[in-house]
Parts: structure tokens; sequence; C-alpha cells
């Protein structure tokens, strides 16, 4: 994404701004890049850029200003483009002109990376700031308000002070949560999501209070922002969604169809569910598989399955396939793994299973 031809694309934009300047450090950044991380080209390019134009915050706001007048500067090489502007916004401590600037960057790639280092050096008045953009003309720059202050955003530096006080960006979510733009209110509820990981209770009173004054897309907005919740059967977040203590329910399996399977496969199951009590049940039915780890010990992840309503008497029978092929993000080990239901937060049935390495069954 940040390669050797949108630097030099970069470097590019910038020399018709500034056909002064050399750009030595920018023209060389290219032949740096093979062996670095995403991470590393960001900060690479960035120091470039630092190191070639003119000291202080003023001098780089008019040429990238100047750049923004071109439409080819945009996509991935505005990364170290945002990057820069934090970092001498901060230095020279021109925070509201610095982050006016990576408002109007973001519709090109987003600065919630770096409103991050903004935020670190002053908190209050980043975000005196970054309330006004709940209310701009531009979908980007209000999804920047919420995206860019989660407490837990993926790639990106934590902000230790969001973390401390996961309410500080509440104001924030007040407003956007009603915002016209899908786009916007999912940044909204992987926000919630983020708080709900800190503070349970505060996430379920949030999403009590959208609830009891919704909007027509309130209840999407809300089950996205309380899944991690509902995996975790969080009775607060379960109680809210409706999904109550299934009482009278009663769980036959999970059958598996087979008693072993390999990586790569897939590991077939079913089980029937029946309503014994005398009130309709309103289910969140998950499953978990229960990973052996490298030590041996089981480690529990959980899947989403569906939703469903039960009336008083009324059966049901689900079936699933779940993968297990290869992904980055986890390594299989072999052995007996588990696999068990969970409905409405709490477990039921328990089968074993053995994964065996790819080709090894």
């Amino acid at each position: 994404m940040l390669s050797t031809a949108s630097v030099v694309a970069l470097g590019g934009c910038l020399q018709k701004v500034a056909p002064d300047l050399r750009f030595t450090a920018l023209r060389a950044a290219p032949g740096k890049l093979a062996d670095a991380s995403f991470s590393e080209r960001g900060q690479l390019v960035r120091d470039a850029l630092l190191a070639d134009l003119p000291a202080g915050f003023k001098p780089l706001a008019e040429i990238f200003r100047a750049a923004l007048e071109d439409d080819a500067f945009t996509g991935w090489m505005i990364w170290p483009i945002t990057e820069a502007v934090a970092v001498r916004a901060v230095e020279a401590e021109e925070f509201e002109a610095g982050l006016g600037l990576l408002a109007d960057l973001t519709p090109r790639l987003t600065a919630e990376f770096a409103l991050r280092t903004v935020l670190t050096a002053d908190l209050d008045r980043t975000l005196a700031v970054v309330q006004t953009w709940t209310e701009h003309p531009d979908e980007h720059v209000r999804r920047l308000a919420t995206e860019g202050t989660r407490p837990r955003l993926p790639w990106a530096k934590r902000v230790p002070q969001l973390l401390e006080n996961v309410e500080a960006t509440r104001p924030i979510l007040e407003v956007l949560r009603r915002d016209d733009s899908a786009y916007v209110r999912r940044s909204v509820a992987n926000h919630l999501n983020d708080i709900s990981r800190s503070d349970p209770a505060l996430a379920v009173e949030i999403a009590g209070g959208w609830l009891a004054d919704p909007e027509a897309t309130t209840p999407q907005l809300v089950r996205h922002a309380l899944r991690t919740l509902i995996k975790a059967g969080d009775p607060g977040a379960l109680a809210l969604l409706g999904f109550g203590q299934p009482i009278g329910l009663v769980v036959d399996g999970p059958v598996l169809a087979v008693a072993g399977v390999s990586v790569g496969e897939t590991l077939e199951f079913e089980f029937t569910a029946h309503n014994e009590g005398d009130a309709e049940m309103r289910l969140a039915i998950d499953y978990v598989v229960h990973h052996v780890k490298a030590n041996g010990t089981l480690a529990p992840k959980v899947f989403k399955l569906t939703t469903r309503t039960l009336a008083p008497g009324e059966s049901m029978t689900l079936g699933k396939r779940h993968s297990f092929k290869p992904i980055s993000t986890r390594r299989y080990y072999p052995g007996e793994h588990a696999l068990e239901l969970q409905i409405n937060g709490r477990g039921y049935g328990r089968s074993t299973f053995t994964l065996s390495l790819e080709g090894t069954r």
C-alpha cells in the first residue's frame, strides 16, 4: 500500500508546489522500503518529509495545503503526510491549526492514526476541537471524530488517557450515533465496543440510553456495539437486547459429524433446541471452539451463529460447518479440541474431537 510508486508519486506532488526544495531524503526513501514493515515505512517516509521540509509548522502546512489542490495528492501517500503534520503541530503547539489540516487531509486518506499523537500531547485541547467535527458537512471528518478517538483503535498506538477515562469521548458518540451516514454510525458502534472491553457496565448504560431514545438505525448500531459483550455472555448486554434467561430450554447436542478433522478441513455439527417453557424465548445462539494451545491447555473462542425466537412448545434443529482453514491470526495445534454451544450466555453440551495437522490424520 505504501509502495515505492506511491512515495515517488508523493515526491512529484510536493515538487510541483515547492520547486525550490530538493527533497533529498524523500527521494532516497523508496530504496529503503523493501525490508520495512508497514508501520516502519510510514515512519521512514514521515521522517524524510520532516528532514526535507522547512522548520516549523506553518511552512509545512502551506506546502501541504497547496498540494491538496492536486487530485493526485491522495491515497496511501497521505499516511506519512498526516503523521508529519501531527509531529510538527505538537512541537509548535499549533494544535488547532494542525487539527484543521488533519481534517482537510482525512477525505484523501484517514488521519485517524496521526490524531493519536495530538491526543496524547493534550487530550482536553484536542477533544475540544474534535467535538466540533461532529457537525462537519463531510462524513469522513465526522468519522474521524469517533474513529480517531477510539480507546482501542486497531493498528494505532494507545492513548493512555483514553483508556483511563473511557467516558471522555462520550459527548462525541452522543451526537454521531444519530448520524445520517452508515459509515459514521459503524465507527460509533466500534467505538462503543472498545469501551465495552474496559467498562462493560458503562457500555450497557450508554446503549440503554440510546435504545430509550432511538432512531430507526439505533437497534442495529447497538447490536454491533455490544457484540463482544454478547459473545462474553454479559447479562446486562443480553438483557438489554431482549435475550433473557432461557428457562425451560432443552438442548440436544452438539452432535459432531466426525470424530476428527485435519487442518484445512471443516467440522460439521448440529443440535436441537426445544422450548419447554410457557413463554416465548428470544435466543442469541453462538458456539465455542476450545482450541488446544502450545502448552496443551484449551483456549475458548466464541463464534456467532444466529438469533432465533422459539414459541412455547416449539423446536428447531440447526447445523453449521466450522472451517479449520489456516489463517494468519491463529496457529493450530494437534490434539483433542472441544465444541460447545452458548445460548444467551450459557453453555450447553460439549463434544470433543481430534484436530490433526494437515495430511497427518
